[in-house]
């Protein structure tokens, strides 16, 4: 019989660095696994996610924070900063996406998702982003919602078929 390691009470987060990308990359491979079983032959290798990662995580425009527990990364959260295009009646605040929001199933429940968000939000406030947007999995969904998250009264969304053909 196997059981969950205790939950350390070490919690930590902190940005996150382009030396970060091996695990952050194989968190991605575990998170993504949780939806499939296998993946598939032609799958990437673990390489370039980690590849990947680290040169976004370099260059300012990908943002990450992790959670740190028992000396290992054990969760993260990323946000992709979206440029406004300048104009003369308003900041031209930049937007945040928030995306690939990770617990290790062994820390969740236990305050690391809530304290990854709110680093997240905190430098996004810090940063005048006009607006964090999110798309949330069922599971992610009371997290969000719960640190304010709402559904927008103005936006719309064009689904593009990944086939080059028409929508239906």
């Amino acid at each position: 019989m196997t059981t969950d390691p205790p939950v350390p009470t070490d919690l930590t987060v902190r940005p996150a660095l382009p030396s970060d990308a091996r695990f952050l990359a194989a968190l991605r491979w575990a998170f993504k696994r949780e939806e499939h079983e296998a993946p598939p032959d032609t799958a990437p290798p673990l390489d370039e996610a980690e590849r990947w990662i680290g040169e976004r995580l370099g260059g300012g425009r990908w943002l990450a924070w992790v959670a740190e527990a028992g000396g290992e990364i054990r969760g993260h959260v990323f946000l992709a900063l979206v440029e406004r295009v300048p104009e003369p009646f308003a900041d031209n605040d930049s937007l945040g996406y928030v995306t690939n929001f990770f617990v290790e199933p062994a820390y969740r429940n236990q305050g690391a998702g809530t304290a990854l968000l709110d680093a997240l939000t905190s430098y996004a406030r810090g940063a005048r982003l006009e607006t964090l947007i999110v798309w949330p999995s069922e599971r992610s969904d009371p997290l969000y919602r719960r640190s304010g998250f709402r559904p927008p009264a103005e936006l719309l969304e064009l689904p593009l078929p990944t086939d080059g053909g028409p929508t239906s």
